[in-house]
């Protein structure tokens, strides 16, 4: 065994790497870049090196920073984890010639691999069935469009150099085609540092299978069975479980054995997952991915077996630790990516310093590489954690799973949590009668993921607000009175204040509030817009509030960034904006036609110039947070009157991007 390793990724599966190296008694460096140089990874494993800038191509895509840092840290090996480098052939070459182990596959294997156009052409020398479309991967988008009008609608363009959803896009007409291509190379480039695509056959309501394999580099190949990967958004994976469910078993045992064959004809070393599209009874070979896989945890949960161990003992040259007949699966393990986005506005990343962050820890694994403190920023995925549940049955870990859903508390950006609780929900995944298409299908009935805060969250965000002013406002005089609200004496016989005190910001409404004088009790009414709401906030343990409305109580956990005040209970949280009523009254309507970025990011690209017209939709200009692409629109006709940005700029969020001054405005209302 190794004496010591450098793990060449970030995040959670750095952390989880370490884990192992522990408990075999490997010790581990690690590397960072300037924007993680307080990250949970980096004190986690304990030595780490910086090896550049924040972006991802300015450090951890940097093949010879990374070799660097195993050399200077005395490492025997690299752990490349998964995305960046992990797939990337040149990479493992180059650390071979450097006299170190590559903990994966052979350089040779990778390429015939990882390249999905490779890929299938050793899928069908293996026997194994493939979709229709491209031979081989091009970087050319003139070439790409070609193949796509030379193939029946839809298709997916893919990044051959990489998985993870990055560098796909569903082409389902030709219109656009050209800007679907450019945004996919742009995306894969960004992601692998390859635009490469490659051309496939869209199968649109499959189920996504996959079989993880284990193979000694000398022929020996086994199967630690399947995983269902079916729950996607934007062909990212966001429920994982293991066995899949409802799978007919001379299926399974079908592609069970193509994928242990097509890891023969290989030779294949080290860990990977074979990925199939299910119709009916038919399968098809997808891809491989020559790498650890994100949902590698549910596996491991059902068979007992450490697949990071398995990885470090064949690199070492120790062999095939088990054999086939050794893998037995035991209950059902379901894993949920709890991600920074918000689902809401169509799974929009969400950047931010993370106020507070609570994970369970009853019978719940939790692979995590945040913390309180941390920064989440627009360089690298959104991913903060994964939740892996085991339980004896499939409706007992999905039962499981959604609570420790509502157990988890991330406050500071927008998180997904409830809307997987959502997702656990429907019948169809309860029935696993579920497709590819399920999540798009969910999005396109029109009712939204999460919806604005409730009116007792409204009313607690204003109770709070007040206390909060009280406290850090003068400590005598008309501030510590019960009888005053923080704002405006109570007067009358009015509960509350005839003006309003707040204006609260809640799923697209603004509601105006009146607070009335909090009794001794700390009890207060509260109107939010012409509701009101009788209720007592009090501070208990940890910086959680209990909250009080009639009989029933509620732990919530309420803190405060700049103007948003964010309010989770239930596995819920709220981002409410808050807006003095008199600093709102004072400064007047907002000037509109200012388009603003919706996140931290950085512009790619801008289509419009000032002074010229343009119309309600059209893409004024497109950034990149967290190796997605997101388009800012105007939203009514008119002209361009100021453009604020450039390609390759930085921009924080909510930095006016460009000023659309609506036709026939009064030019002297212009900004």
């Amino acid at each position: 065994m190794f004496k010591k390793i450098l793990i060449a990724n970030r995040g959670e599966i750095a952390c989880r790497i370490a884990r192992t190296c522990r408990r075999l008694g490997v010790a581990a460096a690690g590397v960072h870049s300037s924007a993680d140089r307080d990250a949970l990874h980096v004190d986690l494993i304990g030595e780490s090196i910086e090896i550049g800038g924040a972006a991802a191509a300015e450090s951890y895509l940097r093949i010879d920073a990374v070799i660097d840092a195993a050399r200077r840290t005395g490492s025997q090996a690299i752990h490349p984890g998964f995305g960046f480098l992990a797939e990337n052939a040149v990479f493992a070459r180059a650390v071979e010639a450097a006299g170190l182990v590559f903990i994966g596959p052979t350089p040779e294997v990778i390429e015939r691999l990882g390249d999905k156009a490779l890929a299938k052409h050793e899928a069908r020398a293996a026997g194994v069935a493939v979709l229709g479309g491209s031979e081989l991967p091009s970087r050319d988008a003139a070439e790409v469009a070609a193949i796509v009008r030379g193939l029946p609608l839809p298709v997916i363009l893919k990044a051959a150099a990489g998985g993870g959803g990055k560098g796909m896009r569903v082409v389902q007409q030709l219109e656009g085609l050209e800007d679907a291509i450019e945004s996919a190379m742009r995306e894969a480039k960004s992601a692998f540092g390859d635009p490469a695509l490659i051309v496939e056959s869209f199968v649109a309501r499959g189920r996504h299978i996959e079989v993880q394999i284990v193979g000694d580099g000398s022929g020996e190949v086994i199967h630690l069975f399947e995983r269902e990967c079916t729950l996607q958004r934007r062909h990212q994976k966001v429920i994982e479980e293991a066995p899949a469910a409802n799978l007919a078993p001379a299926l399974r045992e079908a592609m069970l054995n193509d994928a242990v064959r097509l890891g023969q004809r290989l030779r294949y070393r080290g860990v990977g997952t074979v990925e199939f599209i299910v119709q009916g009874e038919q399968h098809h070979f997808l891809e491989v991915n020559p790498r650890l896989q994100v949902e590698h945890p549910v596996t491991e949960e059902v068979t007992g077996v450490d697949i990071v161990e398995l990885m470090l003992r064949i690199a070492a040259g120790e062999g095939l630790p088990l054999r086939q007949s050794e893998v037995r699966v035991q209950g059902h393990a379901v894993e949920a990516r709890v991600c920074a986005e918000d689902a809401a506005q169509n799974f929009l990343p969400s950047t931010g310093e993370l106020m507070a962050v609570r994970f369970p820890t009853a019978g719940v694994r939790v692979e995590s590489g945040v913390r309180v403190g941390m920064v989440v920023t627009p360089y690298y995925d959104s991913m903060l954690a994964k939740l892996i549940v085991h339980a004896p049955t499939r409706d007992a870990a999905l039962d499981r799973l959604s609570l420790a859903l509502g157990d988890t508390q991330v406050l500071g950006v927008q998180t997904n949590c409830a809307f997987l609780q959502r997702l656990l929900a429907l019948p169809d995944t309860r029935n696993a009668t579920f497709h590819t298409r399920l999540i798009d299908e969910v999005l396109a009935e029109g009712t939204p993921c999460v919806s604005g805060a409730p009116l007792e969250r409204l009313a607690a965000a204003a109770a709070w607000c007040l206390f909060d002013a009280r406290r850090t406002g003068p400590g005598f005089g008309a501030w510590s009175a019960f009888d005053v609200t923080g704002w405006q004496m109570h007067a009358g016989n009015d509960p509350v204040t005839p003006v309003p005190s707040l204006l609260l910001r809640s799923g697209g409404q603004v509601h105006e509030v009146r607070i009335g004088a909090v009794s001794p009790a700390s009890e207060v009414t509260v109107q939010v817009g012409a509701e009101r709401v009788r209720l007592a906030l009090t501070p208990i343990a940890n910086g959680d509030w209990r909250l009080r409305v009639g009989d029933r109580h509620e732990v919530l956990t309420i803190v405060r960034s700049d103007d948003t005040v964010l309010v989770q209970g239930g596995g819920i949280a709220h981002a409410i904006g808050v807006t003095s009523y008199l600093s709102h009254a004072a400064t007047g309507r907002q000037v509109s036609g200012q388009l603003r970025t919706p996140m931290m990011g950085m512009i790619l690209k801008t289509h419009v110039a000032v002074g010229e017209r343009v119309c309600a939709g059209d893409v004024v200009a497109t950034m990149e947070s967290m190796k997605m692409e997101m388009r800012i629109n105007a939203d009514h006709d008119g002209v361009v009157r100021s453009l604020s940005v450039q390609a390759g700029q930085m921009v924080e969020r909510g930095l006016v991007v460009a000023v659309i001054e609506a036709e026939g405005a009064d030019e002297s209302a212009a900004p």
